[in-house]
């Protein structure tokens, strides 16, 4: 995810670390380098050149050319000018205080839009709210069944009326809400391959019927420019709160993200990263910018397992590991959880300093096929191996690496890799309940911080 676009910059600023004292002229060729990185990525030349005005403004300056760390004063800048650019702040769904809440989604055949609104009732419904799905795509052939099969998946009902007037279908879907008890009205209207004048009558008479609290356009990350101008043709027409930007996992370049905003002045509230139908998250300009300068996202990595791992279930597990009982069973657990979260590379990705590390020849492989492998090796070993390893003897070995497509080496070292770990944390466990805990229990820590814990 803007993965060229974040080498460049990174590439960019390394070069200015180091310096004892930065001029003008090296603050001038940064920005030179900065404007030709944000054009590569297909950024609106209009806001590139604002921006990096913007940028120079606040560089050329005493508190910069005479401070002790000068790269970190102009990353600092160029971060806050990069949130500024993506938005400021998140922006949220307002939600009606009469329910139900109507969302109108629009947009291009194409960006993923029926997809988007069964995500976002996903989204909604893990929330609290209560939503229903209304198809109003009469014309794309299998677009109401699509809706249906997505809707399903999520666990939303949706509301159809076959071929009859999408306006109608819309206005009807209101009261079918209030009689179901749904909070939340999604509305997936058709798209077309371009822009069209009987598209945009169609949705605005929808918009007209219904009167949405949020109008939400569907983009695809990855048409750069394209997307920016359909936005601004979208917005001539409806009163659009929003944005989805879909496909944001595959856009290495990031011109669309960074330039609708400044363009239409319509915030992005939205992102979809990858297929599965819980991968859109609320988007988040400070965040973005930090992951964009190499900085990470942590936040989000905490949200993510928050989201993905069971309270009670962790700290099992956490006990499971201070007592030395944490067997190969546990491990897959683990793994498989892990992988909700979304792909390995990405969540490396929003660890402060990860980037830099995976770019580059000698850059961290991220290979996810190892992870597939080590997987197709515990579930080819039978319960009484994955809970007692050390039961597995050679005959045991060339059946598990039979059964699993690998070879014994593998087999070999996956179960010397456990062993180590599980050393590892009877070490740990050991001195955090030896002299090593007994000092760090009298360390005064802050106010709702456990040393002990730390250790776990």
């Amino acid at each position: 995810m803007l993965s060229g676009l974040s080498k460049k910059l990174n590439q960019t600023f390394a070069r200015l670390r180091g310096k004892g004292r930065i001029t003008e002229a090296d603050i001038d060729l940064a920005l030179r380098e900065v404007r030709l990185a944000l054009l590569e990525a297909d950024v609106n030349f209009r806001v590139v050149k604002q921006f990096v005005a913007s940028i120079r403004e606040d560089a050329i300056g005493a508190n910069v050319l005479e401070s002790l760390t000068p790269d970190q004063q102009v990353i600092a800048i160029v971060r806050d000018k990069l949130t500024d650019l993506l938005g400021g702040e998140a922006q949220k769904i307002q939600f009606a205080s009469n329910p139900p809440t109507v969302i109108l989604l629009a947009g291009l055949q194409g960006t993923g839009k029926t997809t988007s609104a069964a995500k976002l009732a996903g989204l909604l419904k893990r929330e609290g709210k209560k939503p229903l799905l209304v198809a109003c795509d009469i014309y794309r052939p299998g677009a109401i069944l699509q809706l249906q099969t997505v809707g399903e998946q999520v666990g939303v009902p949706v509301f159809e009326k076959g071929t009859a007037s999408p306006p109608q279908t819309a206005k009807e879907s209101i009261a079918h809400a209030k009689s179901i008890g749904c909070d939340v009205v999604i509305v997936d209207t058709a798209g077309r391959l371009h822009v069209d004048e009987a598209m945009m009558t169609e949705v605005r008479a929808i918009s007209d019927a219904i009167a949405p609290q949020e109008v939400l356009l569907s983009l695809d990350a990855m048409t750069g420019q394209d997307a920016v101008n359909a936005a601004k043709a979208f917005h001539e027409t409806l009163p659009l709160t929003g944005i989805i930007l879909s496909k944001l996992d595959g856009d290495a370049r990031g011109g669309a993200i960074l330039s609708v905003r400044q363009v239409t002045g319509v915030p992005v509230k939205f992102v979809g990263l990858g297929e599965k139908l819980d991968a859109l998250e609320v988007f988040h300009p400070d965040r973005m910018a930090g992951r964009i300068l190499g900085m990470g996202d942590v936040l989000s990595l905490i949200e993510k397992a928050q989201t993905n791992f069971d309270t009670k279930e962790a700290q099992a597990m956490e006990e499971k590991l201070r007592e030395g009982r944490f067997d190969l069973e546990d491990f897959l657990h683990q793994m498989q959880e892990i992988k909700k979260m979304g792909p390995l590379e990405n969540l490396l990705g929003m660890v402060p300093g990860m980037e830099k590390a995976m770019q580059g020849k000698g850059g961290l492989n991220v290979d996810e096929g190892q992870m597939k492998q080590v997987e197709a090796i515990i579930l080819s070993m039978t319960p009484q191996e994955r809970q007692r390893p050390e039961i597995i003897n050679g005959s045991r070995k060339r059946r598990i690496a039979g059964g699993s497509g690998t070879s014994v080496q593998h087999v070999n070292r996956l179960l010397g890799q456990f062993r180590d770990m599980q050393r590892m944390m009877k070490q740990m466990s050991q001195m955090a309940g030896g002299k090593m805990g007994k000092k760090l229990g009298k360390i005064k820590a802050p106010r709702g911080i456990n040393p002990m814990r730390l250790m776990r």
